[in-house]
């Protein structure tokens, strides 16, 4: 059973776009529902699967590593694969709403969106480096062109800047695994943990996971090499944004993660940790000060993302030469941080896509008025913002708890300055798209108020970012499941 639900997850996006290219944008939208609710079906099941029995690894076609393609399906693997069929899905129905179908490029949108999604959960389930930088590829190129389709020429502008970036951090990421097959005779991550525990640490390995680490920093926009996110999820479609922003930099995370967890203690250094800790905190507060000056309101979102992304790398220094303790809750932190920030973030730039196609115009000045006319949006984006911002009960007040916790107990106390004025910074930036909606007030009702469907699907997301907080402990109780053997049950 369990066999067939990865090969749902695996193989059938790749059909469903097929099938969308073969159609046009109205008739890819009602096949492209239908597939969103098999795929939350699949990856539910999986999810109670691993739940029930357990994580396990399996090699595709009966070949195990080191030949053959190695999945790793466990508790956070799937937990994941159940937070992209969530939050895809909920772009998905947004956008066969929102996109005009009149425009003949955006039938493409259909078959990027769910190339999209097979790349994803390749990422999520995959255990060897090479088939992870496939995936990756498979991402980013759908990325590109979904940037692409708004069709103006700062879309064009914005999609070839992200290609370059994408590039030149597989690129690098490549390299790295060449360097890591030529020293440990593998791709496989759990074959090179092995080899670690009963060997020496050869000369250079290093210079390996540096390199990997240095592409997916790049891929996932940390600062300094964040310029190319804001214009690309600024002039994206709103839906593009989310998806951008929610799910596509958070794939290339979540492998820095996994190899710095698993490999990091070997390979990596004490100041490479504090290099990478000092980065992400950087991008909290250049990120957070950027999105304060900014005059468009679609920018301010972009900006922000740049300083979500920042709390992410503070897992480096949190779970290097620690105690099983502390490095326990800077996992559990980041993941949490992780789930929350995607369903956040999606919220908001759904709703900031409603506020922008009510009021015609991506300026924040724009906005006056919107909060008597168009009050279910803008609360929306606000709900959302509370996550961002820390407060309880939502995911992001438990994820920087656990950080906190973990920054003390580790002794490393700076990390906390970080988390309090990153807090700080996030109230700022959404209290002033509240305050010109509510001080700049105008008289009259001359806004487009957009289809009901379009604002509910951010609100649902924007309450499951503000519950996420409450429901935590069975969410990290999932991730903790052992392995229950080397095959599918």
């Amino acid at each position: 059973m369990t066999l067939w639900l990865m090969a749902g997850l695996l193989f059938t996006p790749l059909a469903w776009a097929v099938l969308t290219l073969l159609t046009d944008f109205s008739r890819g939208r009602l096949v492209s529902w239908v597939g969103i609710l098999v795929q939350a079906l699949v990856s539910l099941g999986l999810w109670l699967a691993v739940n029930r029995d357990g994580g396990f690894y399996y090699g595709l076609g009966g070949w195990d590593a080191p030949l053959g393609i190695e999945l790793r399906v466990d508790g956070l693997a799937v937990t994941f694969v159940l937070l992209t069929a969530v939050v895809a899905g909920a772009c998905g129905l947004h956008a066969g709403v929102y996109i005009d179908p009149d425009k003949p490029w955006h039938r493409y949108f259909w078959p990027l969106f769910w190339f999209l999604w097979s790349g994803l959960n390749a990422v999520w389930l995959g255990g060897d480096l090479f088939n992870l930088y496939v995936g990756l590829e498979l991402i980013s190129l759908s990325a590109v062109g979904l940037v692409a389709l708004g069709g103006q020429a700062g879309a064009l502008r914005a999609s070839l800047r992200y290609l370059l970036a994408a590039l030149l951090g597989s690129l690098a990421y490549l390299l790295g695994v060449a360097l890591m097959y030529g020293q440990f005779g593998t791709l496989s991550i759990a074959g090179v943990a092995t080899w670690l525990s009963d060997h020496p640490v050869p000369a250079g390995s290093g210079m390996a996971l540096a390199l990997m680490i240095a592409g997916l920093a790049l891929k996932t926009a940390l600062f300094p090499l964040h310029r190319w996110l804001p214009p690309a999820h600024g002039i994206a479609k709103s839906p593009v944004s989310a998806l951008l922003s929610a799910l596509v930099v958070k794939a290339s995370f979540y492998i820095a993660a996994r190899l710095w967890l698993e490999l990091g203690q070997p390979l990596g250094s004490l100041a490479a940790a504090q290099l990478i800790g000092l980065l992400g905190s950087a991008a909290v507060v250049w990120g957070s000060w950027l999105a304060c000056r900014q005059q468009r309101l679609k920018q301010v979102v972009a900006y922000s993302s740049v300083a979500q992304i920042g709390y992410l790398f503070l897992l480096f220094p949190l779970t290097f030469s620690v105690s099983e303790t502390v490095s326990l809750q800077a996992q559990q932190g980041m993941t949490l941080q992780v789930i929350s920030h995607a369903l956040a973030k999606a919220a908001m730039f759904l709703a900031a896509g409603n506020l922008i196609l009510s009021v015609g115009s991506n300026r924040i000045d724009a906005l006056g008025g919107v909060s008597r006319f168009l009050p279910f949006s803008l609360f929306s984006f606000g709900l959302a913002g509370v996550s961002l911002m820390s407060l309880p009960p939502t995911g992001g007040f438990a994820a920087k708890w656990l950080l906190l916790q973990a920054s003390l107990g580790s002794g490393q106390w700076w990390w906390v300055l970080v988390l309090l004025a990153g807090g700080l910074l996030s109230a700022a930036y959404v209290f002033r798209i509240y305050r010109a909606s509510f001080l700049e007030s105008s008289g009259t009702d001359q806004f487009f108020h957009p289809s009901r469907s379009l604002e509910v699907i951010p609100m649902i997301l924007a309450i499951l970012a503000l519950g996420m907080g409450l429901v935590s402990d069975q969410v990290l109780s999932v991730m903790a499941l052992p392995f229950a053997g080397e095959g599918a049950p």
